[in-house]
């Protein structure tokens, strides 16, 4: 890693000249495997209960940058995983700025695709299991985490020194196979499909060329859960699909797919490998439907801008209400519960806020990318659409953190698992409190230039 930085740092001195003197966008894109080559738990189900036992299609990370003109660039970078911490995330950008690049953490926005059929990696739903992973396993999540975030810093400083002019232009195309989960039934709310639950089948899409029109990136995004498969075999479900049907369409392309507020959506139909082909395929398809048609070029400079928020848990429970849960018969509530009455005993402050950090970009009044951590139900993306129209907003979840669950109001007052049950998974210590939704709401308003408040622009 060491001559690797001191070849960036190299390269940042040698292209400030022609940084200065571009016009326009400078993007740059790269793409690496992330498949271990090791036995370790896949994450995404607590059913499993033993390592992976193959590889049914390779893994990546991969980087988009994009610089206007002089100014500092911005990175995209999608990974096929089911969820990358914030602590992760923040390992990965140190080790950009060591190796010489200039980049402010509201610039760097990092997207998990969700898959549920890939490495488990430290400080997301570490009690997905029920109990504590033996140490060899153990062992082999370090190792996993530690060899994922060289491979993502990796992928981030070769897009970086990959910068060069470039056409950069934006549309949007559909696809349909997410399908709401939340389903009433007479006990609650029931993970099964609603053919009638709200959807968004939006396909925002970024494209860029070299300046002689040759394809180089695709970047898309769509709301939907990526769960079309169960198998303990490593594979990038119907995301990862989609990115390979685009790259054998297009050779040389790097192709990246992020995840929008698809928390209560699944993919319609699921559990057999055709079926995320599928839908992989019906993705690449609307991506090129969109490409095919009149575009509206990317207008510059990106403004970036970041808040960070504390999210109230409801009343957390007490010492009796935790040894009780001790001896459940469900082994989630029952390891869930000797880890908050652990930290009572030893004195320890149980959380009653979630750290929570809202990201907005903003590229030239003509586009405002709103990025959120978290699996955020469709709500958050409808409603920001509607705020400040549909054509021009795009919202992407499962970024920069996943630390559980982001229930909408509607949703919290529902209930559920994705407005409570989830929370145990997470090791969160009990659901939100009413009101999460304005809260993010109101920092995403804060946050938001007046140009894409003003109706008709």
């Amino acid at each position: 890693m060491k001559s690797l930085a001191v070849l960036v740092c190299a390269g940042c001195i040698l292209s400030i000249p022609a940084v200065l003197k571009a016009k326009g966008w400078q993007a740059g894109a790269a793409k690496t495997d992330v498949t271990p080559d090791f036995p370790v738990r896949l994450s995404g189900y607590g059913s499993r209960n033993s390592p992976h036992e193959g590889v049914s299609l390779p893994i990546h990370a991969k980087a988009l940058a994009l610089r206007w003109e002089a100014d500092e660039p911005v990175v995209m970078l999608t990974v096929d995983n089911c969820g990358i911490p914030a602590a992760m995330r923040a390992e990965v950008l140190a080790n950009v700025r060591n190796a010489g690049w200039k980049l402010a953490d509201e610039r760097f926005s990092l997207h998990s695709s969700h898959t549920h059929c890939a490495p488990m990696v430290n400080g997301v739903l570490g009690f997905l299991f029920g109990a504590d992973l033996p140490p060899d396993e153990r062992n082999a999540v370090d190792r996993y985490t530690a060899f994922l975030t060289a491979r993502m810093t990796e992928v981030a400083l070769s897009a970086l020194n990959d910068l060069k002019p470039a056409q950069v232009d934006r549309g949007a195309g559909k696809a349909g196979f997410a399908m709401n989960r939340r389903l009433k039934t007479e006990t609650g709310y029931a993970n099964s499909p609603n053919f009638e639950g709200v959807r968004d089948h939006d396909l925002p899409v970024l494209r860029v060329r070299d300046m002689e029109g040759k394809l180089r990136a695709l970047f898309t995004s769509y709301a939907c859960h990526c769960t079309t498969l169960a198998i303990n075999h490593i594979h990038p479900d119907w995301a990862g699909t989609a990115q390979a049907e685009l790259e054998l369409r297009f050779p040389g392309v790097v192709a990246l797919t992020a995840i929008g507020c698809g928390a209560d959506q699944n993919p319609f139909p699921r559990r057999e490998m055709e079926h995320a082909l599928k839908h992989g395929v019906t993705l690449a398809k609307g991506v090129i439907h969109a490409i095919n048609n009149p575009m509206k070029p990317l207008p510059g400079p990106v403004i970036c801008r970041s808040k960070d928020l504390q999210l109230p848990f409801d009343t957390l429970p007490g010492r009796a209400e935790w040894e009780m849960r001790t001896q459940d018969k469900n082994k989630w509530i029952a390891h869930h519960a000797r880890h908050f009455l652990g930290m009572m005993e030893r004195g320890e402050k149980i959380p009653d806020t979630l750290p929570y950090n809202v990201q907005v970009w903003s590229f030239g009044g003509g586009l405002l990318m709103i990025h959120l951590p978290g699996e955020v139900v469709v709500d958050y993306g409808l409603r920001f659409k509607q705020s400040f129209g549909r054509q021009r907003t795009w919202v992407n979840a499962y970024t920069n953190d996943v630390p559980c669950y982001i229930p909408s109001q509607r949703v919290w007052e529902e209930g559920g698992y994705e407005a409570a049950g989830a929370m145990t998974y997470y090791g969160r210590p009990t659901r939100f409190a009413s009101g999460v939704e304005e809260i993010i709401a109101g920092a995403v308003n804060e946050l938001t230039p007046q140009v894409f408040k003003t109706p008709g622009k």
